[in-house]
């Protein structure tokens, strides 16, 4: 392995870890209401280890015991984190959301990767994590249990 990319690695790495401690509040774009989603999982998993959840999801009205809104932008409160378990050609309209409220890190879960979301996050100054699992970085950095 080269310089750069254990450089790039070490990057990736240290924005992860630092989103992942710094953020406490965080918009699940996509969260489903069926425990049997991955989606579901991650959240439960993220509440479970302090983490405010709020879902995202204009087909719920509570998920985890969490009101449930139609859109980014109507949460009422600050969010530290977006969390993305939609299709990629969707991630470009909810980076921009993610701008527009104020978010400090958009995450995009496994498999999924826009670089175009990431530019408009980006540009608008929101840190962007793609193609990575949140539970799974979790996991690998605190260990199951806090």
């Amino acid at each position: 392995m080269n310089g750069l990319s254990t450089a790039y690695n070490t990057a990736v790495d240290d924005l992860i870890t630092r989103i992942l401690s710094e953020s406490h509040t965080v918009a699940i774009v996509g969260l489903s209401p069926d425990p049997e989603r991955d989606s579901y999982e991650v959240a439960a998993y993220l509440q479970a280890h302090g983490y405010r959840i709020i879902p995202v999801n204009p087909n719920a009205a509570e998920i985890l015991g969490e009101r449930s809104y139609a859109d980014l932008r109507s949460i009422p409160e600050r969010i530290d984190l977006v969390d993305v378990f939609r299709r990629p050609a969707a991630t470009p309209e909810i980076a921009e959301a993610a701008v527009a409220i104020g978010a400090k890190a958009l995450w995009l879960q496994i498999d999924i990767v826009n670089d175009q979301a990431a530019v408009i996050a980006r540009a608008g100054g929101v840190d962007v994590v793609m193609d990575r699992c949140i539970m799974i970085e979790h996991r690998e950095r605190f260990g199951p249990r806090l």
